[in-house]
């Protein structure tokens, strides 16, 4: 049997090399490269999965509500259309960091607009960021980073009445403890901040949503969350509601 199969693998080889040896000779459109034609995929490699989108606020009376929309890219950075969603323009390039988890555009102003970078997805192909950038000109230009020890940022809420006051809900590392984790604020747009509620080394904040009533009510979700190389903790007891 062995010496069946020895024999039968020869004689292929031996039959396929002539035909190896003229496909050298092919010209580059031959009948077996016309075969392979390419065909558009779209900006979908590039981009990736969408991890957040931010419209301006109709009652700010900068034009009609949806004309102005950011979309925050997990892998592709941050892109920006102003008319509706028509086309896209990359706004986030000069950051150079491709891992986005939140945008967020101050309803009192919509050309303050913050980014947090990292996706807040727990997979091994989840990319780290380098903090929370802001800014004051509709994304034309940046402000250096702020909470570059957060990793991976869930969300940003800022308060409608005073685009100073803003809230972030940073993870922190996905494949290690410690970092920037936590609910932090702050009340001159950036210049420091507060952790309001620090639970752990392995406990972060992936959720944060603001009562449209009462801007002094907010409601986050904390997660605790470990990831190795040989397993992954999804959520641990200190996940929760406050």
């Amino acid at each position: 049997m062995h010496r069946l199969a020895f024999t039968l693998a020869t004689l292929g080889s031996v039959a396929s090399a002539p035909l190896l040896a003229q496909s050298h000779d092919l010209p580059a459109d031959s009948v077996l490269a016309r075969a392979l034609t390419f065909r558009s995929i779209g900006p979908a490699v590039m981009s990736g999965r969408i991890a957040d989108v931010a419209v301006t606020d109709a009652k700010s009376g900068h034009g009609r509500i949806g004309n102005v929309i950011y979309a925050a890219a997990a892998t592709g950075g941050v892109w920006k259309s102003t008319n509706a969603g028509v086309t896209w323009t990359p706004v986030f390039d000069s950051v150079r960091t491709g891992s986005v988890g939140a945008v967020a555009v101050a309803p009192s102003n919509p050309d303050v607009v913050w980014v947090g970078t990292g996706e807040p997805n727990n997979m091994r192909s989840s990319s780290w960021g380098t903090g929370v950038y802001k800014s004051t000109d509709g994304g034309k230009t940046w402000s250096a980073a702020m909470l570059p020890k957060s990793q991976h940022i869930g969300r940003i809420v800022i308060d409608p009445r005073d685009p100073n006051v803003v809230y972030v809900a940073a993870l922190g590392p996905l494949w290690a403890p410690g970092g920037e984790r936590g609910l932090y604020k702050t009340t001159d747009g950036g210049k420091t901040w507060t952790n309001t509620k620090e639970i752990s080394k392995y406990t972060g904040f992936t959720e944060l949503a603001m009562d449209p009533s009462k801007p002094d009510v907010l409601y986050a979700a904390s997660l605790q969350r470990e990831r190795r190389e040989y397993g992954f903790l999804p959520a641990g007891p200190e996940s929760g509601i406050y």
